[in-house]
């Protein structure tokens, strides 16, 4: 019996021999999660020592080495400062002409109305600064082969504002039947809104006193394509029935031309205009010309 128990011992202690790798590496497998789960708000940062890391390897280097410049910027020297600002000869600088011009042919057409064909102009012109200049406007019509009214003003004018000019001088009619000198005085500029605007009084012999006032706009439909209504009206103090003038509104006259502007300085165009006669101007003309619209063609320039 003692054989036996002593065969059955050595069996027990071989089969537990055998068996310790298998428990060692169950008892590994089973607490590496355990280890792998670390709580580091438990750790104390403050013990850590830091003096012994190397920040250097851990790409700020690469970085802070990518920001900086391949090559410094120099410093700016008195050459450098000479060049950017050289001296300025003013002897040598061209100075705008305090004297200036332009002539304005705002309108050269031929005419088709009810009545018949015929030309009409008007034109402006300037000599001067930018205060003080010299004027002259002219505008006529022609029918028939005659002239039927043709008048010549030299104004002076007066800048009072950026844009309004103030106008003094006379004006000289030049007609078949008669002629008349009269003194003017006018205002003329650039209404809000862009409105170009005139007006001037006139006083002739005989006691007559007339006024004008136009008013013209410009529609641009395109940097050459442009539209432009006008609107001028006439008045009268007295009647004058030699002339076929009444009192009050004898005139208005109201027309849209549309231009295109192959350059700035000269554009033809096409437009209508429709004249009438009211008051006792009207009574004293022809009852077939107190009405009348006219296709017109033209060329606008300047100069």
């Amino acid at each position: 019996m003692s054989v036996s128990l002593n065969l059955a011992r050595s069996a027990m202690g071989l089969a537990m021999l055998a068996a310790l790798p298998a428990l060692a590496q169950s008892h590994d497998h089973h607490a590496a999660p355990a280890a792998s789960v670390m709580d580091h708000s438990k750790m104390d940062h403050s013990t850590m020592d830091h003096s012994g890391m190397d920040h250097s390897q851990m790409g700020h280097a690469q970085h802070d080495a990518a920001a900086l410049p391949r090559e410094p910027i120099p410093a700016v020297t008195a050459a450098d400062r000479a060049a950017a600002f050289p001296a300025i000869d003013h002897a040598a600088m061209q100075h705008a002409p305090s004297i200036n011009s332009l002539l304005l042919v705002d309108r050269l057409e031929q005419w088709d109305g009810r009545h018949g064909t015929g030309q009409a102009w008007e034109a402006s012109g300037w000599i001067g600064g930018d205060i003080n200049r010299v004027w002259l406007r002219s505008e006529g019509e022609r029918s028939g082969g005659r002239t039927d009214a043709a008048d010549l003003e030299v104004l002076y004018g007066r800048s009072i504002s950026p844009w309004w000019d103030v106008l003094a001088g006379v004006k000289q009619d030049f007609r078949p039947a008669d002629s008349r000198t009269w003194a003017a005085l006018g205002i003329q500029g650039l209404a809000p809104y862009k409105f170009e605007t005139s007006a001037t009084l006139y006083a002739g012999s005989g006691g007559q006193v007339m006024a004008t006032a136009e008013v013209e706009y410009e529609v641009l439909l395109s940097n050459r394509l442009i539209l432009q209504p006008m609107v001028e009206a006439t008045l009268a103090a007295r009647d004058e029935p030699a002339q076929r003038i009444g009192r009050g509104l004898n005139k208005v006259e109201a027309g849209v031309r549309l231009r295109y502007e192959f350059s700035r300085r000269f554009a033809p165009y096409i437009g209508i205009s429709h004249e009438r006669l009211f008051g006792d101007t009207a009574d004293r003309a022809d009852a077939d010309h107190v009405r009348d619209t006219r296709w017109v063609a033209g060329v606008r320039m300047w100069f």
